[in-house]
């Protein structure tokens, strides 16, 4: 034991045996601080320069928190800026347009009387809404839809007695292809009109199914007559016409005053499920009233529905006390 104890002495003088002294420190080190934490900025410092490589004392920057950047190795990984997405706006047809509004819209032709007009599109079309209108005369035109040859499967007879206080719009179902609509002036030459069209190809319901599946209907049957009328406060009025399948006969009228026909409209339909008869009737004054005459026989009933489409608010008349009505 005593030798042991002398060789460990011996070693504990000898100069080269450091590793059982303590050794004062060469270099200086800084104060720890949190250079980054999912806690946020702890102690408010800025970017600092270690070792040739930048490191974010902050765990925010320009905006971006730490869930948006993040330091590897000294380069700083920074996510691009959330943007928050507007709300979307809606639509100038999901509101109730007038006629007229519609016009200043499309890109219209003038039929001169006596002459036609045809306007054919793709098979992708699934209706096409038309439009006609005068300077203010009488207008007497057809309208029928074409597939194929010799094939008429809609057709209307139009007359207005005042084209431009009352344009007449309806809407025409075009399924399968070789669809044409044929507009015909059968006024006198001195008595042009102007028609328009608009297609549409968005595979959304259409208007008169819409029409029946949120509004009030009835069965008219065949020979029948269906009369509504209306106050001053509705400026138009839709309809729509349907049947089982079976073909549509059928005449709508715009009556203001006893027999004083503003606007009547005669339909034929081959078949009253597949191509309905959707029309916007404008109604403008008092005393309006639409009568429906289903002109087919007892064995072809049809579905009518009749609403006000737009209606101006401040003709609604308020009821006056005590239920005092004149007329």
């Amino acid at each position: 034991m005593k030798f042991y104890a002398n060789i460990l002495a011996l070693c504990a003088l000898y100069p080269a045996a450091d590793a059982f002294m303590v050794q004062p420190p060469k270099t200086i080190s800084n104060s720890l601080k949190a250079t980054y934490s999912y806690l946020g900025n702890l102690n408010d410092d800025k970017p600092e320069k270690a070792n040739g490589s930048t490191t974010y004392a902050s765990s925010t920057s320009q905006g971006f928190t730490a869930a948006d950047a993040s330091v590897t190795n000294g380069i700083t990984k920074k996510a691009s800026a959330t943007t928050t997405k507007s709300e979307p706006t809606l639509s100038k047809y999901t509101k109730p347009r007038t006629t007229k509004e519609i016009f200043e819209e499309i890109s219209p032709v003038t039929v001169q009387g006596g002459s036609l007009r045809t306007c054919s599109f793709e098979e992708s079309v699934d209706r096409v809404s038309v439009y006609l209108k005068t300077e203010g005369r009488p207008l007497n035109a057809n309208v029928e839809l074409w597939q194929g040859p010799d094939n008429s499967p809609q057709k209307m007879s139009v007359y207005l007695e005042d084209g431009s206080l009352r344009p007449f719009r309806a809407t025409v179902e075009t399924p399968g292809s070789s669809n044409a609509v044929a507009i015909r002036n059968t006024g006198q030459m001195e008595f042009p009109l102007t028609a328009g069209l608009e297609v549409d190809m968005s595979g959304d319901e259409s208007p008169a199914d819409r029409h029946l599946s949120t509004s009030d209907y009835r069965t008219v049957q065949g020979g029948a007559v269906y009369t509504i009328p209306f106050p001053p406060s509705v400026q138009s009025v839709q309809v729509t016409l349907k049947s089982d399948g079976r073909p549509l006969n059928a005449r709508v009228e715009l009556l203001q005053g006893p027999n004083n026909n503003k606007q009547v409209m005669e339909i034929y339909t081959e078949d009253g499920k597949e191509r309905p008869f959707y029309v916007v009737i404008d109604t403008p004054g008092s005393g309006n009233v639409v009568r429906i005459v289903n002109t087919a026989t007892v064995e072809f009933p049809l579905t009518a529905a009749v609403e006000p489409y737009i209606i101006d608010e401040t003709l609604v008349e308020k009821p006056a006390p005590g239920g005092m009505v004149w007329s």
